[in-house]
This record gives structure tokens, sequence and C-alpha cells, in this order.
């Protein structure tokens, strides 16, 4: 005790004290629902003080918050499973000793008109891409975020195209080769081991064709995204130079729409003369 000082002045430090406590506490209660939405954004971890904190807040709009949160965790782990399930064919080629793995896959066999578009990828060891799948499984906007993620991430990325007019005289088949040839033909480095989805090439890298591969291994998911992007955007162009095909929509599919343009305005040089609804589209224009 301080000589000379009276007790009721340390009644009054106490009492100084407790209050600031209490407007600390009261001030932590009363975060913004803007403010502990930031908060949990950066919270990993449910035993985080910070997260104990939040959970104890009665609001409405808090608890929203949190259950927002659990959500978005367990979207965030089973994204993680999957991709993990993804990945065991890379990992099977690591445990190899297999340094470079491209991923093969082809978009465009079935449209009536445009290119078919062969993406090959090699992508880094340790890569995490979230969300990562067959690129007809994604939304166009999730396409076009991997996209640009896995183009600034991949080791190498390779792009083959077969023009309609090659596709009518190859066959699709065979155009569809030649276009995932031409992409694995521009990796830099050269794979050590291609993935390819449900086709076997005629080069001289190891390879395994795989059944439904753009949804089994990330190597052939990311290729199918590249190639997915690369062919949209083509088809996107083309429908700015012919407005009336209306291109950008069914991506040269042969849609009622399509079909009915090209009775109306004929066929051009991007339609695939060789595949039925336009060989029959040119039969009725010639009658």
């Amino acid at each position: 005790m301080l000589l000379g000082q009276p007790l009721y002045f340390f009644a009054m430090v106490d009492d100084i004290n407790n209050i600031r406590e209490e407007s600390e506490s009261l001030k932590m209660g009363k975060q913004t629902v803007k403010e502990i939405e930031q908060i949990l954004a950066a919270i990993t971890d449910e035993q985080d003080p910070r997260f104990q904190h939040i959970c104890a807040d009665e609001r409405k709009s808090v608890q929203k918050l949190v259950v927002r949160w659990h959500k978005q965790k367990e979207l965030e782990a089973a994204q993680k499973a999957r991709f993990e399930q993804m990945s065991r064919y890379e990992r099977e080629l690591y445990e190899q000793n297999v340094q470079y793995i491209a991923g093969v896959d082809e978009v465009g066999r079935g449209p009536i008109a445009g290119p078919v578009v062969a993406a090959a990828v090699i992508l880094p060891k340790h890569v995490y891409l979230p969300g990562l799948n067959d690129s007809k499984k994604l939304s166009e906007s999730k396409r076009e975020e991997l996209y640009t993620q896995i183009m600034n991430c991949a080791v190498s990325i390779g792009i083959g195209v077969v023009s309609a007019a090659e596709i009518d005289q190859l066959n699709i088949y065979q155009a569809t080769k030649k276009a995932m040839v031409q992409a694995v033909q521009q990796l830099t480095p050269q794979p050590d081991y291609l993935l390819i989805d449900a086709m076997e090439l005629p080069v001289s890298f190891p390879q395994l064709s795989i059944v439904k591969g753009d949804a089994n291994s990330i190597s052939i998911a990311a290729s199918s995204i590249i190639a997915k992007v690369t062919r949209d955007r083509f088809m996107k162009e083309l429908g700015n130079q012919y407005p009336e095909y209306g291109f950008e929509k069914h991506m040269g599919y042969g849609t009622k729409e399509h079909l009915e343009a090209i009775q109306k305005y004929g066929i051009i040089s991007e339609h695939r003369k060789s595949f039925a609804p336009v060989r029959e589209a040119m039969q009725i224009q010639k009658e």
C-alpha cells in the first residue's frame, strides 16, 4: 500500500481496471459482421482462439458465418481428397523416378464445325490445383480460372490443332491422334511418360491410356482444360466473324439453332463436310 493514499483510492483503481476489461470484452463482442467475416477468412483451424471467441457470439448473422466457414472447410477437404485420388497415377510414376509426366487430352470430336484441339501438359511435381476436374464438369468461369493457374504453373504446355478440312481428309479419329501428337511434340522438356485419355499414340514415349482419364488423372484433367478453353476461344472468335451461326453459343455442335442456320445461310469452310448433318444439308441445298 502506498503511504498517504486513502483506501478508497485503491478501490477506485480496481474499478477503473474492471471497466477497461469490460470495455475490451464488449469491443470484441461487438465486432461488426464484416470484420468477423474477414477474421474467419484467415482462420484455418477450429482451435484458433479467435474462432472460439466468434463461436460464442450469439448473433444470428455471426452464427451463419460460422456455419458457412464449416461448409467451406468441408469443401476444401473434399477437394483435397479428390485431388489426391486423381494424383495416384502420377504418384506411382514419381515413385519409379519418372520426372516429366505429360497428360494428353482432346476437345472437339463431336461438333460439326470447327477444329479438334488437343493439349499436352506437364505439371510440376508438388502442384495443387483446388477444384481440378474433367473440363466438361466445370463451369466456364472455373475453367477459365484453372486455365490461368495451369498456364502459370505448368512445366510445359503443347497445343495441337487440326482443322475441319483436315478432319474431312483424315476422319475424326485420325485427326484427333494427329492433334495429340502435335501437342506432345511441342513439349519442352520432352516428357518421360504420357498419360492419355482413352487413346494410344504413335510416338516413342512410354504411355498409358486411361479410360475417363480427364476425371482420374490431374495431368489429363489439366490438358482437357487447356484444350477446352483454347477451342472455346476459337469458336467465340468464329462467332464474331459469322454471327448468323451462333458459334459462340453451341461451339460448333449440331444444335437445332445451328442446323437451322446452315439451312438458311449454307455452310462455311469451318463446317465438317464429312459429318452427316452437314452432308445432308449440302444435299438438300443441291436439290
